[in-house]
């Protein structure tokens, strides 16, 4: 028996015939790009920024916490005020404010006025990411809906990983200033192709909302949300200090190397995943838990051999590069007719647990060193893991 994904019937706009709408996907993708890309993009320019701002590298590197945060706080109730809007003018609001914040970045050179503006921008990605999956689903034909979703939310592995490379080499070019202001023309392509690519469709009736008590209680739901934190958590506790990792086991020059292997294998992971994860579902989510749970364990037990940490990373991105599709796909399937709902309820804990594991990972590296990291993931990821192969019934089941 398939474990496939079911759209929410309520909210489903299929295309007509069986082919998936690429155009339209695709301004999907860009807008999770843009967003994540936004997100992480300081984190390769924190020295440059630092010495424009007058602060200490540690206090820029909260650029992206503060961020995050926003996102996190921002999803719920900007989802549920706009809930009643067109789709494609909540996702043309939330890029223009995107767009409108990385530029008044680049010009800032106040350290208290570039927190606010990045609040401000952390709001506009949390309009943006609980869209992306039901808009996806509800372009699909019936079917191709996980498909849809995987291609929507492939900008999130792919804009991680080019994220820091490509602020880094702008910044190497023209200074941290012209990053952002690269991130902003970006986002103003990519509203022109939502303009024209995207279709519109309507958001939901003020009477067919459902209440973020209603939707906590509904079956399966709690225990992917549980899942999604331990895993996002571990995979934020090895990321955010990746170069400290390396630098560890005597490696901090190949980072760069380190990152590419990452993101070639998350990209891999979006054509491999995509292509199966309407019938495979469950198989697909208990594999990346496994998979990444077994590369933590190697970067753990066998980090000081290169060429297993190689191999334990592009297992590790191999693994993540498709896990927010996975995991939206599980949320919609469990909440169905209130899938919107539950998909700003899921951005929050996303967001969240990336400001958890940076903060937690700070932690542990200044109470038990580096290489608690790899264990503290591995922890994580066992009881994420275990949450996924325990939940049959509503949460991951074999017919879902």
């Amino acid at each position: 028996m398939t474990d496939t994904i079911t759209p929410p019937p309520a909210a489903a706009v299929a295309a007509p015939g069986h082919r998936l709408p690429i155009k339209a996907l695709l301004g999907l993708f860009l807008a999770g790009f843009i967003s994540i890309l936004t997100e992480c993009l300081p984190a390769g320019l924190l020295p440059e920024m630092s010495r424009t701002l007058g602060t200490s590298v540690s206090l820029t590197g909260q650029t992206v916490t503060l961020y995050a945060l926003a996102t996190a706080l921002g999803a719920i109730p900007l989802a549920r005020a706009t809930a009643t809007w067109q789709r494609k003018h909540v996702l043309q609001l939330a890029l223009a404010v995107v767009a409108v914040m990385n530029v008044l970045t680049a010009l800032s050179t106040d350290y208290t006025l570039t927190m606010a503006l990045r609040f401000v921008a952390g709001l506009g990605t949390g309009l943006i990411w609980p869209l992306l999956g039901g808009y996806a689903a509800r372009l699909a034909p019936e079917g191709r809906q996980g498909r849809a979703i995987a291609i929507a939310l492939a900008g999130t592995p792919i804009g991680l990983a080019l994220g820091i490379p490509l602020g880094t080499l702008l910044s190497s070019i023209g200074g941290w200033e012209l990053a952002f202001y690269a991130a902003a023309a970006v986002t103003a392509l990519s509203m022109a192709w939502v303009l024209v690519a995207v279709p519109n469709l309507p958001g939901r009736p003020v009477e067919s909302r459902f209440t973020i008590a209603q939707v906590l209680v509904i079956p399966g739901l709690r225990p992917i949300l549980f899942a999604l934190t331990t895993y996002m958590v571990a995979h934020n506790l090895l990321y955010t200090y990746i170069t400290d990792l390396l630098a560890h086991v005597g490696m901090g020059g190949q980072t760069g190397w380190v990152l590419f292997t990452f993101g070639v294998t998350s990209v891999l992971s979006v054509l491999v995943v995509g292509a199966h994860i309407d019938r495979h579902l469950r198989r697909l989510t208990v594999s990346s838990t496994v998979v990444f749970g077994a590369a933590a364990l190697v970067l753990g037990a066998v980090s000081g051999v290169p060429a297993l940490v190689y191999v334990a990373v592009a297992a590790w991105g191999f693994a993540f590069g498709s896990s927010p599709s996975l995991f939206i796909g599980a949320v919609i399937n469990a909440t169905r007719q209130a899938a919107d709902v539950a998909q700003s309820i899921t951005i929050t804990v996303f967001s969240a647990s990336i400001a958890v594991g940076s903060f937690l990972g700070g932690l542990l590296i200044a109470g038990l060193g580096t290489t608690s990291l790899t264990w503290a993931a591995l922890a994580l990821l066992v009881a994420s893991a275990a949450t996924v192969i325990g939940g049959r019934k509503h949460t991951f089941p074999p017919n879902g």
